[in-house]
């Protein structure tokens, strides 16, 4: 009897989710264990992997789709020796239940009664869901020693909930559901207001920054840098690239000092990969572009080896191409290491979000006139700017992060040496 495949429920609040890609086709042939698709959920992108052995007879879902209800029909799967003829005696697909309750881990309606088969011996692959995953790491459960009575031998929630162990860690307090946007509507029923949906780049940039402000251990370090070297060497600079149609800004300096910064301090030039640390070897740069509705990273690779004219001229037509959403995906993705400059608004300083999988980013505020005390202990008048560097703590260290830091001061103040 051919087999529903049915969206499953990938976390305990997920009622539904996008069908980002098929990895498979109609009338490929998949083993238990193959990934079938990829589904974002509210908090990430998942694989989704086959139970049984068979040939996908049919997609139902496109992928691309969005809003897909948990446990709906999104694909039909054939048993050896069946035709597509057969999928007209498929079973009808389960009505949708409660998120949080378990669902078949690939959405397969079990044709017998439930058989509870006994755990993997040692070194064999463990079949289990999702979800019982997840539940299995937070009470510190090993699958290897639970009997599991989903098909197939497959663990599904009920038989972690049911098995006993000794933990290794608390299991954590979920966190409040965030109000329902009926619930927030009816707090200004009786005032004005438009109702703007969000659209897919805001949707990411929500789902992005919430992922980064819950997963990553963020801590702050602080520097006033002096610009006055900087101004005049730009200027000086500006006069003589002048003829070529180039004018450099602050912000180009900003790059290529911190680019410049990852290459003296490269234990700093890294980004997280889940269970272990990724050390880059050239200094890819990213840096934030506000456009309508959202912000674009454009990354300026090898950005320690480019000179100053160069970044210039790429940063200017990237910026541009990233308001026209012009940018192609290998543009603005990638790097270990982002600049956010909101100082030619007039921001004195601010705490920069770090983009996953990036170790860090550099908050840059506005050059200002202030009163300071010079290296002769006098007072004295001097252009500052504020910059305030993110920090992943699983990534970088306080110290590691200060070292970094001051080498973007040291080249910033010193602005001739990265012309060397």
């Amino acid at each position: 009897m051919p087999i529903n495949i049915l969206m499953p429920a990938l976390s305990p609040t997920m009622e539904e989710g996008t069908l980002a890609k098929w990895l498979v086709a109609e009338g490929d042939n998949v083993a238990s264990g193959d990934v079938l698709c990829e589904i974002e959920t509210d908090k990430a992108t998942m694989e989704f992997e086959a139970v049984d052995d068979g040939t996908i007879g049919k997609i139902a879902v496109a992928e691309g789709t969005e809003g897909v209800k948990v446990n709906s029909l999104i694909a039909v799967l054939l048993e050896d020796g069946e035709t597509a003829d057969d999928m007209r005696a498929a079973p009808e697909a389960a009505p949708a239940v409660d998120a949080v309750a378990e669902v078949a881990p690939q959405g397969v309606a079990e044709k017998t009664a439930p058989q509870v088969v006994p755990p993997a011996p040692k070194g064999e692959r463990i079949f289990a869901s999702p979800l019982a995953r997840r539940i299995a790491a937070d009470k510190g459960l090993d699958l290897a020693g639970i009997a599991g009575s989903g098909p197939k031998g497959r663990i599904v929630k009920a038989d972690v909930e049911n098995a006993t162990g000794t933990a290794t860690a608390p299991a954590p307090v979920a966190p409040p559901k965030p109000a329902a946007a009926s619930d927030v509507a009816a707090m200004y029923a009786d005032r004005e207001y438009t109702e703007m949906p969000l659209d897919g780049m805001r949707k990411i940039i929500a789902a992005r920054l919430t992922e980064a402000k819950q997963t990553i251990p963020h801590f702050y370090l602080r520097r006033d840098i002096h610009l006055d070297a900087l101004l005049e060497f730009r200027s000086t600079l500006n006069k003589s690239l002048a003829d070529k149609g180039i004018k450099l800004s602050v912000n180009d300096f900003i790059i290529k000092a911190c680019a410049m910064a990852l290459q003296e301090v490269p234990d700093c030039n890294a980004v997280w990969a889940g269970d272990r640390i990724l050390k880059l070897k050239p200094s890819d740069v990213a840096v934030a572009v506000a456009v309508e509705g959202g912000l674009f990273t454009p990354v300026l690779r090898d950005a320690d080896t480019r000179t100053l004219s160069s970044l210039s001229t790429q940063m200017k037509d990237m910026a541009a191409r990233a308001k026209e959403r012009k940018l192609a995906p290998q543009e603005y993705q990638g790097g270990s290491f982002a600049i956010s400059n909101l100082g030619m608004m007039g921001i004195q300083n601010f705490d920069a979000v770090i983009n996953p999988p990036h170790g860090s980013i550099l908050a840059v505020g506005a050059g200002e006139k202030k009163p300071v005390v010079n290296s002769d202990g006098e007072l004295d008048i001097a252009t500052v700017m504020s910059v305030t560097l993110s920090v992943d703590h699983r990534v970088i260290d306080g110290a590691l992060g200060a070292q970094f830091l001051a080498a973007v001061k040291a080249n910033l103040e010193n602005p001739v040496v990265m012309l060397a």
